[in-house]
């Protein structure tokens, strides 16, 4: 009695795919082409995920920005294209009323021009509270961020970009303690800051504290903008909702106008970028089990072919004693054999693949990020290619053992 590990099988096994090299390979490559497929599909949609989820960062997701713009319509004597311009007093009493709020961050910003010994560049100037950091993480190469002290004290301190230090310093040199002149000012740089794709409204290249921004640029009590961030379970797109109606309330706009105040809800983007890439995850598994399951039917048919041309040596082989389940074992392992075997070198495959776009997708601005695909997935994969296998195998085995003896050996 053949048993799995009986070596009298294995060389059978081998025999019989040896038989037809070219018909094993065609068979062989379906499977392949669909292990391939799904590793590959998988590791590309999580080298987009990597990226995305690089580029989010320490961002709090759960945000809406909030800006002034014109009245779009004619309220309590005003007339409309009423500008809106946002104050202070608005984040706090926004902070205090609404509902579901983690934090209110009131921003600044100015173009300047910024000079350090003989060097200048034109960049974003902005003004800052601390809490800015726990709402847009900076990833600090030297120093720190603006700190409590700086807004109390208005310190003309100043958290430089990696792009503005690449600019204004030599190679190498330790900017901590240095000073740039922002409009005919000069501020101690304390920190630095690594560049990012995401940004928390206009690109940020310079941070001083909110409170030094306000008394030198003359804004008084003046904003340009608020970032306003959800507690997690907390519903951004009601939040932004309340927002708005409360800002309407404090500047005498009537309650249906849409064009006063604007605003950008990034919880909602996040979603809709997140769902997207739990859609291609999907249609990448999809799109990869229908081209293995493809694959494993060919070699259910081509078994089914190679069943028919052995009815002789199966009818010898039931005329010499073997019992039906042990043709109805040979068929099956050799499907499985087939089957594990192209999926491996499908593997292998994709692997190399993998491999290669890791080196080319390198960078800050690579679309893909370390993309590979979990070891459990593959052996998931492995296991999968096993149970069709055997399932497909089932089919010419069963035909097999349906064959008599005196049937085959009758057959020419």
């Amino acid at each position: 009695m053949k048993t799995f590990f009986d070596l009298d099988t294995w060389q059978e096994i081998y025999g019989v795919l040896r038989k037809n090299v070219t018909r094993t390979i065609i068979t062989m490559i379906g499977v392949m082409w669909g292990i391939f497929i799904l590793v590959a599909l998988l590791a590309t949609a999580k080298g987009f995920e990597n990226r995305f989820n690089k580029n989010i960062g320490d961002l709090a997701t759960n945000s809406v920005f909030v800006w002034g713009q014109s009245t779009g319509m004619a309220f309590h004597g005003f007339q409309e294209g009423r500008p809106m311009r946002l104050k202070h007093s608005d984040a706090q009493i926004v902070e205090k009323n609404v509902q579901g709020i983690d934090f209110v961050v009131p921003r600044n910003q100015n173009r300047q021009v910024v000079l350090r010994k003989f060097l200048d560049g034109t960049y974003n100037v902005s003004g800052d509270y601390p809490v800015l950091d726990k709402v847009s993480k900076k990833k600090l190469m030297y120093g720190r961020f603006i700190n409590d002290n700086d807004i109390k004290h208005s310190k003309k301190i100043a958290v430089i970009s990696q792009d503005v230090y690449e600019d204004l310093f030599e190679e190498d040199e330790y900017p901590i303690g240095q000073l740039i002149e922002i409009s005919e000012i000069n501020y101690t740089v304390v920190g630095v800051f690594e560049r990012s794709n995401i940004q928390m409204g206009p690109g940020d290249a310079i941070h001083i504290p909110f409170t030094t921004f306000q008394k030198v640029f003359n804004q008084g009590n003046n904003i340009g903008w608020m970032v306003i961030t959800g507690k997690p379970e907390s519903n951004i797109s009601q939040i932004e909702s309340d927002v708005k109606l409360q800002l309407k309330n404090l500047h005498d706009v009537h309650p249906d106008d849409s064009q006063a105040f604007g605003s950008f809800n990034l919880g909602e983007r996040f979603k809709e970028v997140t769902g997207f890439l739990t859609g291609m995850q999907f249609l990448t598994v999809f799109v990869g089990l229908a081209t293995l399951v493809a694959g494993i039917f060919a070699i259910g048919n081509i078994l089914l072919i190679t069943v028919k041309e052995r009815t002789k040596e199966i009818g010898i082989r039931r005329a010499l004693g073997a019992k039906p389940w042990e043709i109805k074992a040979q068929i099956i392992m050799e499907s499985v054999v087939l089957s594990l075997f192209a999926g491996i070198l499908g593997i292998i495959g994709a692997g190399m693949v993998i491999f290669a776009l890791n080196s080319i997708s390198d960078g800050p601005n690579a679309v893909l990020l370390n993309s590979s695909v979990e070891i459990y997935i593959i052996l998931l994969a492995l296991l999968t290619l096993v149970v069709l296998g055997t399932l497909i195998g089932l089919i010419p085995a069963n035909r097999a053992i349906r064959i008599k003896p005196i049937e085959a050996l009758r057959d020419e």
